[in-house]
């Protein structure tokens, strides 16, 4: 299942490498792939979505179902 969050505060790839070790801090087998132009994440992982809302909220971040 996949999972899109729009992060609007997302600007840079260190933004993106700390969102990547959030959602893997909750699913370490979730497939994580990052536009960091688009401000888009999408999580492929069978775990729901507010798992990963909440990861990325942690890190700093303000995601947004896409």
């Amino acid at each position: 299942m996949s999972t899109v969050f729009t992060v609007n505060d997302m600007t840079c790839n260190h933004c993106a490498s700390v969102i990547t070790k959030a959602v893997k801090d909750v699913d370490a087998n979730a497939r994580v792939e990052i536009a960091v132009a688009d401000k888009r994440v999408v999580i492929d992982s069978a775990l729901p979505a507010q798992d990963f809302s909440e990861a990325i909220a942690d890190a700093g971040y303000t995601p947004v179902a896409a």
